[in-house]
């Protein structure tokens, strides 16, 4: 893996979704802070992990460093190219080094096309090569996400959950992308299924260079997969550091917690390790609290906590954390 090149970088990036009222004069009256004021960078040939509860923002962050959503605020370089000032037209020549796997592979691939034009569609949208030619590219995908080639004219409901997956892969790999968000790749599938997807990411990765942002809520899986992982919290990353750091030594408290709950494969360690069970319910994003977001439910918050927001900073050699208390 090159240590160097930063391939993704985000600065400040910021996604609020306005809130309105009124049938034909609509008005805002709030916004939605699904994504605030975060910061990070993704190295070339990495797996970044970013995880969190359901509703912090992970997905939201993914699709807006594609620009499926727009930035409120902030920026998203793609290598040195500020992807906030691209216009729509101008992002059609990114899309083929920028691709998303999609959480749900029930509903993410349309029920009337076969399997052969679904993989096909980018290929005829950016124009590349001859009908015959796109058959015989949508042939080797198949078989390169382990597929029979000859599934080509079936429909998405004649597979199971894996095979959709496989074919949602074999859909982002068919412009040759650069950088790949995987958007809870394995949450809709089983168990046995999900090892098999995230293998089969890894082998990709090593055959083509890739490097992936991958959104999920399966900590020991992330552990797996991931080369840094980032911690998001109410629409903020609370913590970002190397993989075996993290899981080792974790300094933010809503790191501690979320770790804490992760099972040990040992009855003893298990039964001997100490919990730590977040007290309440997450905040709304729309109305979230002053200063420190995990303050209401943090066990170790004192009184700067609530008044003052944290600054994000690198407490050891880069391992980044946002807590006053650090």
């Amino acid at each position: 893996m090159t240590q160097e090149k930063v391939l993704i970088r985000a600065e400040n990036l910021t996604k609020h979704f306005p809130i309105t009222r009124g049938i034909i004069f609509q008005r805002e009256i709030g916004a939605v802070q699904a994504v605030d004021n975060v910061s990070f960078e993704i190295r070339e040939g990495e797996t970044l992990g970013l995880v969190g509860e359901s509703g912090c923002g992970k997905s939201t962050t993914g699709r807006t460093i594609l620009q499926l959503h727009r930035a409120t605020s902030g920026k998203v370089f793609y290598e040195d190219e500020d992807l906030t000032e691209v216009s729509d037209d101008s992002m059609r020549k990114y899309r083929r080094d920028l691709q998303i796997i999609f959480q749900d592979p029930y509903a993410s691939l349309n029920p009337r096309m076969t399997v052969g034009s679904i993989i096909a569609e980018p290929l005829e949208v950016h124009g590349i090569g001859t009908k015959k030619e796109r058959r015989e590219r949508v042939k080797e995908l198949l078989a390169l996400v382990g597929l029979n080639p000859y599934f080509i004219n079936r429909y998405p409901h004649e597979f199971s959950g894996g095979q959709r997956q496989r074919i949602g892969v074999a859909r982002a790999l068919a412009l040759n992308p650069k950088f790949i968000v995987c958007d809870e790749p394995i949450a809709a599938l089983d168990v046995s299924i999900q090892a098999q997807v995230v293998n089969l990411l890894e082998e990709l990765q090593k055959q083509f260079g890739l490097t992936y942002l991958f959104i999920a809520h399966d900590l020991s899986m992330v552990r797996h997969i991931a080369d840094r992982t980032a911690v998001m919290y109410l629409g903020k990353i609370v913590e970002l550091a190397d993989r075996d750091e993290l899981y080792g030594k974790p300094l933010h408290p809503y790191a501690q917690a979320l770790l804490s709950a992760v099972p040990i494969p040992d009855p003893v360690k298990e039964r001997n390790r100490k919990r730590t069970i977040l007290e309440g319910d997450v905040p709304s994003p729309s109305n979230p609290p002053s200063g420190c977001r995990f303050h209401p439910r943090c066990p170790i918050a004192e009184d700067i906590c609530s008044q003052t927001q944290p600054e994000w900073r690198e407490a050891l050699k880069d391992h980044w954390v946002a807590c006053h208390l650090v």
